[in-house]
């Protein structure tokens, strides 16, 4: 039984290391498509996160962009609305300034009257 036991032990220790030297070569191959593997995934997250990063500062410049145009169109809009006081005050001084003038001219005539009627 010994002996049987130690053939068989045999047969499976030579059948072990046979697979095993075969294997080897492999799975060397298959280690080096690993690496290769991983390699390529380095480089993907590698460039992903480099778009990533020129995403962002290209986000970050356009929000900084529109922050100024919106700044611009207040102060635009705060201009306008000023320049429009501003026309409007003129146009009521204007309308003051005329008014004052016609009764001005208005007085002088009936002054210019009263005085036609005293010398007759």
């Amino acid at each position: 039984m010994n002996k049987l036991l130690a053939a068989l032990l045999t047969a499976l220790f030579a059948t072990a290391s046979f697979a095993a030297s075969h294997a080897g070569a492999p799975m060397a191959g298959a280690s080096a498509a690993v690496k290769a593997e991983a390699k390529a995934d380095k480089k993907e997250a590698k460039a992903e996160a480099k778009a990533e990063k020129k995403e962002a500062k290209a986000e970050a410049k356009a929000e900084k962009k529109e922050a100024k145009a919106d700044k611009k169109a207040e102060k635009a809009a705060v201009e306008a609305k000023a320049d429009k006081k501003v026309a409007t005050a003129e146009a009521k001084k204007d309308k003051a300034v005329a008014a004052a003038d016609a009764k001005g001219t208005k007085a002088e005539a009936k002054a210019e009257v009263k005085k036609e009627e005293a010398k007759k």
